[in-house]
């Protein structure tokens, strides 16, 4: 689907590993969709799209989520995706069905599956139990992202070479209900990237160092 050699190298890096999937605390089969033999109710599962598109300089579609009563990641910088529902195949449907949603790009059409990383979770009891399949997926140069308002305020292609620069990296200070807490971002413009969308974030820039 792309002529590309950095589509390429990225399918290469990416799609030639097994990513690892995530536990909970309290979830000792550490495999999402799970039931222990307590019955206990299994974390509900996400799936996100992290799309690059080729063009002079790889870019990688982030966007702010709008603000919502009730949303812990309300107003946060995030990938496309959100939590499973019962009519989607698997996590990767989700992941492109959230897309098509929140940015109007239909991933089934125009999307091509490099690989998946690591499953990530919230460590905080103050978020919900969730865990969270990234998948990489290639689109074509001429992409373009149309937000609904309703979930999302706003969407950026933002150069992967300008999440590498050294100039990036700073530290987001959070009010929680004890106390302030910094945690490590990136700064991309005024879009401030942490959390999970940061682990997410350094997993793809680990693996595509070379790419």
């Amino acid at each position: 689907m792309f002529d590309d050699p950095r589509i390429e190298r990225l399918r290469r890096s990416i799609g030639l590993r097994a990513p690892r999937r995530a536990g909970l605390p309290g979830d000792a089969s550490a495999q999402c969709g799970s039931v222990d033999r307590a019955g206990a109710t299994p974390p509900r599962e996400a799936g996100v799209a992290l799309l690059v598109r080729p063009r002079d300089t790889l870019e990688v579609l982030l966007i702010r989520r709008a603000e919502l009563h009730g949303d812990p990641w309300s107003g946060h910088v995030a990938l496309p995706g959100g939590r499973r529902a019962a009519t989607d195949a698997d996590l990767l449907a989700t992941a492109c069905r959230e897309t098509r949603e929140e940015v109007g790009i239909p991933l089934h059409a125009v999307g091509s599956l490099l690989g998946s990383l690591n499953e990530v979770a919230p460590s905080s009891p103050l978020l919900p139990p969730l865990v969270i399949a990234p998948f990489v997926l290639a689109v074509p140069p001429d992409t373009h992202a149309h937000p609904d308002p309703r979930e999302v305020q706003a969407a950026l292609w933002v150069p992967v070479d300008a999440l590498r620069h050294p100039d990036a990296i700073s530290e987001i200070t959070v009010e929680l209900p004890d106390a302030s807490r910094a945690f490590p971002s990136l700064v991309y413009a005024d879009y401030e990237i942490w959390g999970l969308t940061l682990v997410i974030l350094q997993q793809f820039l680990a693996l595509t160092a070379d790419g």
